[in-house]
């Protein structure tokens, strides 16, 4: 494999109202988030800060400076609005008092 070589991967970050998917030909040996940064993603959408926004490749967390492999796919995370356990445990309570 010489120095040179590109690999393909994808970028994408996810709204209730839209998905934005990037492809990009980068480097051998660059990582998540210099990928992020050449894609664009964070001009578009400033909401996005890489100190707090968790990045996965095919939905397992990873870190940021985690290399890049040919054909990944970076998925940038959404914080969430909820607690899931928070919401689970309410879920439960309103259905125990129907019954």
């Amino acid at each position: 494999m010489d120095n040179n070589e590109k690999y393909f991967i994808e970028v994408i970050y996810a709204l209730p109202e839209e998905q934005q998917l990037i492809t990009l030909d980068v480097e051998q040996g660059t990582t998540v988030e210099q990928a992020i940064k050449l894609s664009g993603v964070l001009e578009k959408y400033p909401e996005i800060d890489l100190e707090k926004n968790k990045v996965g490749i095919f939905g397992k967390a990873t870190k940021k400076d985690e290399v890049l492999r040919d054909k990944d796919r970076i998925e940038i995370y959404r914080p969430l609005i909820a607690d899931p356990k928070e919401s689970r445990r309410k879920r439960a309570e309103k259905k125990e008092r129907a019954s």
